[in-house]
């Protein structure tokens, strides 16, 4: 997995602490509906696609980039579906990261899907009745892909009771 350059020079004077980084995800539809995972070479599970947002980058470029780079297909944003703050992670080097994740619904618009980069294991379109063992809030995100409505936030009160 790359680390990009500006997290690996903000590393060698924070050390392993924690950062709380900028994060963007993708339910990445195609004409038929079929939604684009990655089976993801950290973990081998199947997974969205997803990154870090470059310095000076708005999500929605963020996105785009991702999305090509682990899979060459290009996709345009539609809207946003979640803003969510995610649980704190260690990585097996003592790294320690959060991340702040802005998930889209995009739409493809060209490529051919495929494994672009070394993030992923396989690359693939699947009908979304025929979906392989996914994380759950990876299947939260799918449905509020489908929904019209506007952005969902996750948001609990401060107490943890949902609001």
């Amino acid at each position: 997995m790359a680390t990009p350059e500006f997290i690996r020079a903000i590393r060698a004077t924070a050390g392993q602490q924690l950062l709380f980084l900028p994060g963007v995800s993708a339910v990445v539809l195609d004409d038929e509906h079929r939604v684009l995972l990655a089976r993801r070479a950290d973990t081998g599970r199947w997974a969205l696609i997803g990154g870090i947002a470059e310095p000076g980058e708005q999500p929605a470029h963020s996105i785009v980039r991702e999305v090509l780079e682990e899979t060459a297909v290009e996709c345009v944003p539609e809207r946003v579906i979640l803003v969510q703050g995610l649980e704190p992670i260690r990585y097996p080097n003592g790294d320690r990261c959060q991340f702040m994740d802005v998930c889209f619904r995009c739409r493809a618009v060209g490529g051919e899907a495929r494994v672009n980069d070394d993030e992923s294991l396989e690359v693939g379109w699947f009908a979304q009745d025929e979906l392989p063992p996914l994380e759950q809030f990876t299947m939260d995100r799918i449905k509020q892909a489908a929904d019209e409505g506007p952005a969902w936030f996750a948001y609990d009160a401060p107490d943890g009771s949902p609001a």
